[in-house]
Formats: structure tokens, C-alpha cells, sequence
């Protein structure tokens, strides 16, 4: 049976506002969080000081002001010091006669997460009996015995309201105790600040979405806890929060080189409720398909374009190479016919070129060591370089296999290694450092003893057929490598240092799958495709076993430790899919490799990108191989 948390708290309030006794639950910043019907009653409040939200503070002071405890000399004073006892959170009993005669009794019980409960009981008619048994105790009689019955009945209920309000109690710790749990389960960062900006409430996040922040927050000031930096990029949102207005807000965390979302939502109190992600992953898959966008829309109104200029320089060559076989020209034709032909096939190879650099290029990922990558690149740099120029390759990556285009990041290292030979000249010094930024960025520097980038270097140089080597020059090399570059989720910037030019690349840090050869769980749907990847996997010398279903792999994983690795599709059989089966996983569960067809761009494969390596269907064994290479081989 299902229930309605929404009716189930109407018919608590209902059932409350049926006993006698008035009842309040103040939080732990003394605002009010349930009364019922006969506190307002007993007290006759306005409706401002029985609705959730009510101060403490305020309601005292009503109350004094109307007479409730008698002649108050120091109004102020008397609310503090009571504000001041409420504050301190303990168990307390206390029978006083009110103005109006009537005798009350006080019973508060503190709550685990702060604030309290208070009963207020109408005892006058209980008084009224012990007067009447010490004036006539000399004359004990059936009335007396009347009395104590009805005295006896005053305890029954008071023992039925302290159930009543036990109930209360439990029901107010298991609703905050679903609350704790929810937004501890929560990949984000879920706080409040008052309005002094200190943190009054922190789930155990922060240091997850950023980190290098500590994990005890509460009373500490955001500013504090964030750093400069971040409190910086943060401020005008927070402030925005504090006037009253919603706020969302995406900046960068030096301290982490993540990308942070902050939603800044205000509270009622003057206080704002915050919620952080790290949105990383998203934004570098983000920057990938608008970059891929922008491909398509220059090679759409390019292709056109290109295709006339190549049938007019095809012409060109022809007309051209006919009329070098000509007879009787003169000796001065033959240089500018040679000419002639040299521009068109320059032409031609810069028309290939834009084709290559707008044309749909599928990044093609594979496990890749750093420093392989780097040897191949000096044996092919090295020629190229003239006998008074050094390169300095420093490799300060783990020895781990990653996730690249080891081909495209190949060629556009090769490219700024050109690029930086051509600025220095004859002479200089070009230095590659490459290492790891946080386990997020791959980051590659490149910098050179030249003269620096020029001022519309910097503000044009990943614009096409820009170019400071004048006529030697197609402007094509930076914006190809930039393309490639933000078609991988990373970014490129071009700065001066002191002694020369510098060229930043960052590019997603993603570990490959280094499984050893072993059992594979095998999860997919589909029997035909099931077994076309099983005799891959087998031909690859590994042991499968297969699962159709998330519930089915779980229950596997469970009763087989010497599962190896998991490959398993995003689409599967009932209502748990690939990402599911993803988030279940344990810390020390074995890695994971995801499959999909469905496109760059879709909500699932964006989200899979986040939780483990991705194979694009249709594959082969070359794709297949390139993820889950054993380890003993992608240690060669």
C-alpha cells in the first residue's frame, strides 16, 4: 500500500488540533514549524504568529506586550533572556498563572537536529481541586474521591498527548532523516547560508564536486570555504540570492580545473539555498558538438564553393600544361607557364585542405600511452628542425593508458612544433611539457625562444586563413588544430610569456580500460549482436559470460569475483539500462566499457561519457581491441 505523504500530514494536523492540550515545534533557528488549533486558541494569536515561519522572538514579544505574564517592566529584556532559554535546547517543566487567572502548565522537549517541542496544559481546574483538598482535609468525603477520579482522568490524558506527541517527535526525525538521505545521495553539492553568508546546513559533497575544500563547513563564511578565485566568480550570483532573485551561474575552479554549475536560490529569511555540480564532463561534450555543428555549416557552404574552384583549376592545369607543349615560345614563357602551374596546385592542396579541416571527422578514441605518442612525435618533428634548434620534451604523465585520437592529437602537436620553428628562425629553443591537471586535463604547453605572438595573433589566429608568414603561409594550421582541439571536448589559448610565445592545449583526462584477459560480463539484449561481440571478445583470448538485463549482471557480479571487466550495452531489456547498471557498481568493481548507437548528441550517450569509456556501434574488432586492450599489450 502506497501513501500520500501530503494527506498523511493533513491528517496529522487534523488530529492535532482535536486534543486538548496546544502543542508548537519551533525549529532550530526559532521559527515555528507546527501548532496546533488550541495554541492559537489558548494564546489568542493572530494568524502571522501561528503560521510556519513565525519568530519566537516575535511571538514573546506579543504576548508580553498583551499582558500574558503579568506587568513587564523591560519588554526587551524579558524577550531576550526567554530567547536566550530557548537557545539552549533543554528539557524543561513549569506551571505559572496567567493574567487571567487560569494556571497553565509549560513541558518542552529538545529535538535531535535542534529546536523542540512544547505542550501547554490548562491546569487551573486540577489547582482548583488540590485548594480544595487542603482547605478541607479535615473533611475527606465522596468528593473528594470525585476529585481525585477526575484527577486521574487529567493523567490518562496527559499520558495519551505525550503519545500523541512521541508520534510527533518520530515523525519529525524520519521526515528529516529522508531528507539527509536524499541530498547525501545526490551527485551535487547541497547547502545553506544565512544571511551572513556562513554555511548553516552542508551535505557531505562540496569536496567531491571541488576539491581541496574542506568537509566541516557549518558556521564557516563561503568566502572562507570556496577560496578567492571561486568566491569571486560566485559573488554577483550569491548577490543576486540575497536581493531575492533566482540566480544560475557556470565558472571554472582554478583550484580543481573543473567546471562548476551553481544554482543560488533564496529562502524567506534572508538566507540562500545553494546547489553545485560538476558539470565538466557535460561541458567538454557540450564544446564537442557545437564544434562538430560548426564543421557541418562551413562544410555545407564550402563544399559548393569548393567543387567550382576545383573544375576551374583543373581547367587552369590543362590549359596550362598544353600550352607549355606548345612549339616556337619564347625562353620567357617557360617561368611564368611553371609559375602558373605551381599557384593552381597550391590551389588544389589548399582546396583539400579546407575539405579536411570541415569535412565530418568521427573521433576515434583509443588506449594510448603519452609516451609513445611523444617518441613518435620527435622522430617526426626532429627532421624538420635546422641544426641551432633544440626540442625539450618533458613527459610528466603517469604511465597509464588514455583515451585519445592518438592520430589527430599526433598532427596538431606536430603542427604547433612548425609553427613554433617557423617564429624562431634559424635559431632557438622549443619546449613540450605535457602532464595531468587534476586527473581532468591532459594539459601539452608549448612554448618557444621566438618573438612572441603579435597582438593580432592573439585576437585572430584561430580564425581561418589567418596568417603572419605572409605568402608561405594558408592561415589553415591553427584553426585545423583548434578544430580538433574543441571537437574533443578541450580548449587552446595563445599567450606571451617573458622569453617567447606559449601555446596551452587541454584535453579530456580519461583513463582506458586496462583489463587483463579474463572474464568478461557481457550485458546485452539482442541474441544476434550478443554473439557476434562474444566471438570478438573469445578471438581476443578472453572468457565471456552474458547478462541481458542490469538485474541480471548485478546478480552475476555478486556470485562471480573474478569477473575482469564488464561490457555492457546503454539500451537494455526491462527498466534499468547501462547507466543504471553504471551507477550501481562498487567502488572496487571491476572497470567498465559502455556501448551505444545512438548519436553524439543525445541526452544518454552525453551522460554515459561521464561514468566510462563509450564504444560507438557499429564496431569492429580494431575499435573493440583499441578500449580493452590486455594490459600486458598496452604496455608495449
Amino acid at each position: 500500500m502506497k501513501f500520500d505523504n501530503k494527506l498523511t500530514d493533513v491528517m496529522t494536523v487534523a488530529g492535532l488540533n482535536l486534543i486538548a492540550q496546544a502543542l508548537t515545534i519551533y525549529d532550530a533557528d526559532l521559527r515555528l514549524v507546527l501548532c496546533n488549533a488550541p495554541f492559537q486558541q489558548m494564546f489568542d494569536l493572530p494568524k502571522a504568529l501561528v503560521t510556519a515561519g513565525a519568530s519566537f522572538e516575535e511571538t514573546i514579544t506579543h504576548l508580553a506586550r498583551s499582558g500574558e505574564y503579568g506587568d513587564v517592566a523591560d519588554v526587551r529584556a524579558f524577550v531576550a533572556e526567554r530567547v536566550v532559554q530557548a537557545r539552549a535546547f533543554e528539557p524543561h517543566y513549569m506551571e505559572r498563572t496567567r493574567a487571567n487567572g487560569r494556571t497553565i502548565s509549560v513541558e518542552g522537549s529538545p529535538l535531535p537536529q535542534g529546536g523542540w517541542v512544547t505542550v501547554y496544559t490548562d491546569i487551573s481546574r486540577t489547582k482548583q481541586q488540590e485548594a480544595l483538598l487542603r482547605a478541607r482535609s479535615d473533611a475527606l468525603s465522596g468528593q473528594v474521591l470525585a476529585h481525585a477520579e477526575e484527577l486521574s482522568a487529567t493523567n490518562r490524558e496527559l499520558a495519551a498527548m505525550n503519545t500523541a506527541l512521541e508520534e510527533a517527535k518520530r515523525q519529525l526525525i524520519l521526515s528529516e532523516a529522508r531528507t539527509r538521505l536524499t541530498t547525501e545521495m545526490m551527485p551535487a553539492h547541497i547547502a545553506h547560508v544565512d544571511a551572513d553568508a556562513r554555511y548553516t546546513y552542508s551535505n557531505r559533497r562540496l569536496a567531491s564536486v571541488m576539491p581541496g575544500r574542506p568537509e566541516e563547513l557549518i558556521g564557516k563564511p563561503i568566502s572562507d570555504v570556496l577560496g578567492p578565485q571561486a568566491y569571486n566568480c560566485i559573488a554577483p550570483a550569491l548577490g543576486q540570492a540575497f536581493a531575492g532573485k533566482l540566480s544560475v551561474i557556470e565558472f571554472t575552479d582554478d583550484a580543481s580545473a573543473r567546471r562548476i554549475r551553481g544554482a543560488f536560490t533564496p529562502d524567506t529569511r534572508g538566507g540562500v539555498y545553494i546547489l553545485s555540480m560538476d558539470v565538466t564532463e557535460e561541458t567538454q561534450n557540450r564544446v564537442a558538438l557545437q564544434q562538430t555543428h560548426r564543421r557541418e555549416m562551413a562544410a555545407q557552404v564550402i563544399s559548393g564553393l569548393a567543387h567550382d574552384f576545383s573544375n576551374l583549376l583543373t581547367i587552369i592545369l590543362g590549359l596550362q600544361s598544353r600550352l607549355g607543349r606548345l612549339d616556337d615560345l619564347p625562353t620567357t614563357a617557360t617561368p611564368l607557364i611553371e609559375g602558373t602551374l605551381a599557384a593552381a596546385r597550391r590551389g588544389g592542396a589548399l582546396l583539400s585542405t579546407i575539405a579536411d579541416m570541415t569535412g565530418a571527422r568521427t573521433l576515434r578514441p583509443t588506449a594510448t600511452h603519452i609516451g609513445r605518442l611523444l617518441d613518435d612525435l620527435t622522430l617526426l618533428a626532429g627532421p624538420t628542425l635546422p641544426a641551432g634548434m633544440t626540442l625539450d620534451i618533458a613527459n610528466h604523465m603517469p604511465d597509464q593508458a588514455v583515451l585519445l585520437d592518438s592520430g589527430l592529437v599526433q598532427d596538431g602537436l606536430l603542427n604547433l612544433i612548425l609553427n613554433a620553428r617557423d617564429a624562431c628562425g634559424g635559431a632557438g629553443r622549443i619546449m613540450l611539457e605535457v602532464k595531468p591537471v587534476h586527473e581532468t586535463w591532459i594539459e601539452c604547453t608549448i612554448r618557444d625562444t621566438g618573438p612572441g605572438f603579435s597582438k593580432s595573433a592573439l585576437a585572430h589566429g584561430f580564425e581561418p586563413f589567418f596568417t603572419t608568414k605572409g605568402a608561405e603561409g594558408s592561415g589553415l594550421g591553427l584553426p585545423m588544430v583548434y578544430d580538433m582541439v574543441k571537437s574533443a571536448g578541450g580548449d587552446l589559448r595563445l599567450s606571451n610569456v617573458d622569453d617567447g610565445a606559449l601555446v596551452t592545449m587541454r584535453l579530456p583526462y580519461r583513463p582506458a580500460v586496462a583489463a587483463t584477459t579474463g572474464l568478461v560480463l557481457l550485458v546485452e539484449d539482442a541474441d544476434d549482436l550478443r554473439a557476434l561481440v562474444r566471438d570478438m571478445l573469445i578471438g581476443l583470448g578472453h572468457s565471456v559470460i552474458e547478462a541481458a538485463s542490469a538485474d541480471e549482471a548485478m546478480a552475476l557480479l555478486a556470485d562471480l569475483p573474478d569477473i575482469a571487466l564488464i561490457l555492457s550495452d546503454i539500451q537494455l531489456m526491462g527498466e534499468a539500462t547501462g547507466l543504471d547498471l553504471a551507477k550501481r557498481l562498487p567502488p572496487d568493481a571491476p572497470p567498465l566499457v559502455l556501448m551505444t548507437s545512438l548519436p553524439i548528441d543525445d541526452a544518454q550517450f552525453l551522460a554515459a561519457q561521464t561514468l566510462a569509456p563509450v564504444l560507438r556501434k557499429p564496431f569492429d574488432v580494431k575499435d573493440l581491441t583499441a578500449l580493452i586492450a590486455p594490459s600486458e599489450l598496452a604496455a608495449q
